[in-house]
């Protein structure tokens, strides 16, 4: 189980790698008087509904991956712009980029199924869960170490930007689920 801490620390450089999203997309056009699709509802921040849901859950893994890839390259373009990197710069953020890259589909092409999943013992369960955290863990470390080199290469100011910047778990308003509801800041 992850801990909350480690929730936050996830969601942070999710966040620096998902990056304002809303200025990303506040240059797309407007959609047309047509139904709006899937991938629309999601550039607007809206949740696919109903059957562009179901499209959505159907969509190949890797046409999902490259779509996501697509919009990962438009968040960085646009964190790069308001950083205002100099060329001495470059390399640190070549170097960030490629570590934060999140790992493509599977090779195999598919996952263990819920279903085979389901046939393990309780210990193959075990073994495969804490594989999968040794793994997650792993990239964790790899992208924490890239963010933190990176950032160290910024100037003040730069800092200031990329911490506002990435501050936004993504852009998509997530809150942090505490007990299956939504936690509210204090009021003070």
């Amino acid at each position: 189980m992850i801990s909350l801490r480690q929730r936050i620390l996830w969601a942070g450089l999710l966040g620096s790698a998902a990056l304002a999203s809303s200025g990303a997309f506040a240059q797309t056009p407007a959609p047309t008087a047509a139904a709006p699709t899937a991938a629309v509802a999601q550039a607007d921040g809206a949740a696919p509904q109903g059957k562009a849901r179901a499209e959505h859950k159907r969509m190949d893994p890797a046409k999902r991956f490259e779509r996501m890839q697509e919009h990962r390259a438009k968040r960085l373009a646009a964190l790069k712009d308001k950083l205002k990197l100099n060329a001495s710069q470059e390399s640190a953020w070549s170097s960030y980029t490629s570590a934060t890259q999140p790992p493509g589909p599977r090779p195999d092409g598919q996952r263990m199924t819920r279903a085979d999943f389901a046939k393990l013992t309780t210990p193959q369960r075990i073994e495969r869960m804490q594989a999968r955290q040794a793994e997650r863990s792993a990239m964790f470390a790899k992208r924490a170490d890239a963010t933190k080199s990176f950032y160290a290469a910024l100037t003040p100011e730069q800092q200031k930007t990329f911490d506002a910047e990435t501050m936004h778990f993504g852009g998509h308003g997530h809150r942090f689920h505490h007990g299956g509801h939504d936690a509210q800041p204090a009021k003070g």
